[in-house]
């Protein structure tokens, strides 16, 4: 099987027409056509069902296109890292990460590694510690951001400067939004947005015993998506501060949780991960960063 080979699925699949996806190719249709029959007959399975002016994806073939997709993406990870080997002025990086306004942090930095080797390109993915992670695993990421204590035995990484702080996040003319802070016993009775894993995790344990009297209205991963949900009346959103914007005329309140709950930031990576001379110049920068801004260094 051939990474050229997906290349054509990838794009017969993303168009739902083999006309279209040959031109795009520069490919003739025949040519095309025959390639991914040759695909089928080395998987053993039928990957499309053909119609009059389209085709449409098997369950074998909605298959392939999520694999051929991570594989095609680790094939252009390898080559631009060997493209970079040789030339630190150029090159590129990539991260995931998870929402925090701590996040400013590896801007500024990405910022000043710009100015000094401005050849470089960076890739940025959001999404949960499960999202990122799993591509971290693959090897798609050079690092990625995560709001939980990462696994040791997998993982090497650095604690963010600062700690993020959890409150609530309601219409400004919501009954608690004239409170100073809200405690569990305010959200009981109260439709609640959070993202999955926060709920299980961090609300979970500051919750305590009262835990399974809250309601979870809804599931975001997404804070602002979640804040326009509280916008229209439907629920309390329960987030970082800083992540949606609660500033006067915006219809929105930010109350902290009480008793207050934070949540370290850390950036990670694989353990025994051979960077590219431009993944190993920005560590080397973040860590120094960090260290003049007199935080926890866990670097292992």
């Amino acid at each position: 099987m051939e990474i050229r080979h997906l290349r054509y699925f990838l794009a017969v699949a993303r168009e739902e027409n083999m006309t279209k996806a040959a031109e795009l190719l520069h490919l003739s249709q025949p040519t095309l056509s025959k390639t991914l029959k040759a695909l089928e007959e080395e998987l053993g399975k039928k990957l499309f069902t053909r119609h009059s002016f389209s085709i449409e994806l098997t369950d074998e073939g909605m298959l392939l296109r999520d694999r051929a997709a991570d594989l095609v993406a680790m094939a252009d990870k390898i080559e631009q890292e060997f493209i970079s080997l040789d030339d630190i002025t150029g090159g590129d990086l990539y991260l995931g990460l998870a929402e925090s306004y701590q996040i400013r942090y590896l801007a500024r930095e990405l910022g000043r590694l710009k100015s000094v080797y401005p050849g470089i390109n960076y890739h940025l993915t959001s999404g949960d510690t499960e999202q990122v992670t799993e591509k971290l695993d693959k090897g798609l990421l050079d690092f990625a951001v995560i709001c939980e204590p990462p696994d040791e035995l997998k993982y090497d990484y650095i604690v963010f400067p600062e700690v993020d702080i959890w409150g609530a996040v309601m219409p400004s003319g919501h009954a608690l939004a004239s409170k100073s802070a809200v405690t569990v016993q305010d959200l009981i009775g109260q439709p609640l947005f959070a993202s999955e894993q926060s709920w299980n995790f961090e609300i979970k344990e500051w919750a305590g015993d009262k835990f399974p009297e809250l309601n979870l209205e809804g599931s975001s991963r997404l804070s602002y998506n979640g804040s326009m949900f509280a916008l229209e009346g439907l629920g309390v959103l329960l987030t970082f501060r800083n992540l949606v914007n609660c500033s006067e005329g915006s219809g929105l309140t930010f109350r902290p949780l009480d008793p207050q709950l934070e949540t370290h930031l850390y950036l990670i990576w694989n353990k025994y991960q051979t960077f590219t001379p431009l993944a190993q110049k920005f560590l080397d920068q973040i860590q120094s960063s960090f260290t003049t801004l007199h935080r926890p260094l866990h670097h292992k």
